[in-house]
């Protein structure tokens, strides 16, 4: 179900200067006003996970967001001794079980137009609390989908 929600031009923007230029290391957007996901924070190159954490959650404990992160890790393919450094985007979907529930209905349903206005975007999280949200959790998701 589609819920009417817009991509900002700025979100598009935003998302070329993390996935081309290496600009910024993170963004989060939200919905303006039930109409618009706009950009709410951009974070530095040299941002840490835990700064994109607190940002994804600094509209307090019944907020939505949605975060965009350009994750850095070392992969080593099996029968080769050399670590090789990997660079993926995701997008996470983050809505805390203390969200109301048409706040999250809203959320759930407008993340698709997002996804479809950042082409590249390598995987999707959905995350509702920090265990889903953390380090250690994505860098597993994001690893699953290596070649081993």
């Amino acid at each position: 179900m589609a819920s009417g929600v817009t991509v900002s031009d700025v979100c598009k923007t935003t998302y070329e200067e993390i996935k081309k230029d290496k600009k910024h290391r993170y963004v989060v957007f939200y919905i303006k006003d039930e109409k618009q996901i706009d950009v709410e924070v951009i974070g530095d190159r040299n941002a840490a996970y835990d700064q994109f954490l607190e940002d994804l959650q600094k509209g307090g404990v019944g907020e939505c967001r949605y975060g965009l992160f350009d994750f850095e890790y070392t992969h080593q393919c099996q029968g080769t001794s050399e670590a090789s450094k990997k660079q993926k985007l995701f997008l996470m979907s983050w809505c805390p079980d203390t969200a109301k529930v048409k706040k999250k209905m809203l959320y759930s349903s407008s993340f698709d137009a997002l996804k479809k206005s950042l082409v590249g975007v390598q995987k999707y999280i959905q995350a509702t609390d920090l265990s889903e949200a953390s380090e250690e959790a994505v860098e597993e998701k994001l690893r699953a989908t290596d070649r081993q």
